[in-house]
């Protein structure tokens, strides 16, 4: 097999390594050979690198971050269990030294489009030119999280076709880029190292796959805990609950993802949506999700189709589809927490309510957190550094309560919490002038 390493063969990143970061505009995944699989890369086990380079990353593609941060192609697992390459952008701060206890985070970002201009691997890079995809505006939370000495892992976990909305394989790149991560030695970590997942909204979903998928795909793996914050609960009710709205685009790319993953929805899409409505899906291959969203205001999916939309999403092939793509079928062995804005306009709180009690049906131990004050937008900001606490806790061993559901006016209403905002504040403000987060 060839795996065409970008690295020495220590490990240690070549000064080359990634000549494209010297340029000002680079290429985006689809364009960039790095991206390709290399010849015989399927007899390699899930998790292998297959090839790294070091990069430069920069916030709005802009501003340089004083971090140390390499990508990662390594092989992973489709949903039917073909062999697919994946990439992951595994950061730790400048100097940096190696030590016993370093953990490591799995940050599942919030890709929430079908466009490779959106995954993190390419959004985060200097020289991205990414207006309106939302791992930029993440970036300063990121960049928060790794003041915690932790490495973080952060997957590009739609894999190469934006396959955004498909159930488990977001799981299993997640999965597959910590194999990767935990492997390569420039991080200094080992298979003992402790693990943890977390993801808001689009990122959510994916952790909730990475954490059902755990237990059966890397059991292996030490998880110690995942976080989800708006982790979607029900991809179909909200599909049915955002078309025609201000956020009509978010269905539409989940349609336009799942056509790549479930071919007869391909057939369905084909035989009932005009020509006007194929080009509008086509069109959200070129599109960031804030892009999307904006030129899909109000547009309702049903005007392309040639029978109503409550007799498509009907058909068997349709209610198969939304059953797959519900997380909370199984009960991950680690504890969760669940974070949730109860007047959240995107991601209806009772949705997230029912993947809660899947997961405590199936015997899992969630943490709820339900935030009244909030909308969806605002949440992630406000509840990040409760949730960072929640991940230390489980870092440093401490034991987790029984299950339990808690509504507060608002996580920012604590001292704790308004102490890790201010501390937030003062990381993105770092993050603008270019140190360390």
């Amino acid at each position: 097999m060839s795996t065409e390493p970008d690295t020495a063969s220590t490990g240690r990143p070549r000064a080359a390594a990634d000549h494209a970061d010297s340029e000002s505009i680079i290429a985006i995944p689809s364009m960039d050979p790095f991206y390709r699989a290399p010849a015989g890369f399927e007899y390699a086990e899930p998790g292998t690198v297959l090839r790294s380079r070091a990069v430069t990353l920069a916030l709005f593609g802009v501003i340089r971050q004083k971090v140390s941060a390499w990508q990662l192609l390594y092989r992973t697992t489709s949903l039917d269990g073909a062999a697919r390459v994946a990439v992951t952008t595994v950061v730790l701060p400048v100097g940096g030294r190696a030590r016993p206890e370093r953990a490591l985070l799995s940050y599942q970002c919030a890709i929430d489009a079908v466009s490779d201009r959106c995954f993190p691997s390419y959004v985060l890079r200097a020289g991205a030119r990414a207006v309106g995809s939302v791992p930029q505006f993440e970036f300063m939370i990121i960049l928060y999280a790794l003041r915690r000495g932790w490495v973080l892992s952060l997957p590009d976990h739609e894999g190469m076709d934006g396959l955004w909305g498909a159930p488990i394989e977001p799981g299993y790149c997640t999965l597959d880029g910590v194999r990767a991560a935990l492997s390569f030695e420039p991080l200094d970590l080992t298979a003992t190292t402790p693990v943890a997942l977390w993801g808001y909204s689009g990122g959510g979903l994916a952790t909730s796959w990475a954490a059902e998928a755990a237990a059966g795909y890397a059991p292996e793996l030490d998880i110690v805990g995942a976080a989800l914050g708006s982790p979607v609960g029900d991809p179909g009710s909200a599909f049915s609950r955002l078309n025609g709205t201000i956020f009509a685009a978010l269905p539409a790319m989940v349609v336009e993802g799942l056509r790549r993953t479930y071919p007869v929805l391909d057939r369905l899409v084909r035989e009932h949506v005009a020509a006007a409505g194929l080009e509008t899906l086509s069109s959200l291959h070129r599109k960031t999700t804030v892009h999307a969203v904006a030129s899909m205001v109000m547009h309702d999916l049903e005007r392309h189709l040639d029978m109503p939309m409550a007799d498509l999403l009907a058909t068997p092939e349709m209610v198969q589809i939304f059953q797959d793509i519900q997380p909370g079928k199984s009960a991950p062995e680690f504890p969760l927490l669940v974070v949730q804005a109860v007047h959240d306009p995107m991601i209806d709180v009772d949705d997230v309510d029912g993947q809660v009690r899947r997961y405590r049906a199936a015997g899992a131990n969630v943490t709820y957190i339900r935030d009244r004050l909030s909308e969806h937008l605002s949440l992630h900001p406000i509840a990040a550094p409760v949730t960072l606490d929640w991940l230390s806790d489980r870092f440093a061993g401490k034991p987790t309560d029984e299950s339990s559901t808690i509504t507060v006016w608002s996580l920012a209403g604590s001292l704790p919490g308004l102490r890790g905002l201010l501390g937030l504040a003062v990381s993105t403000g770092r993050a603008f002038a270019g140190r360390i987060g």
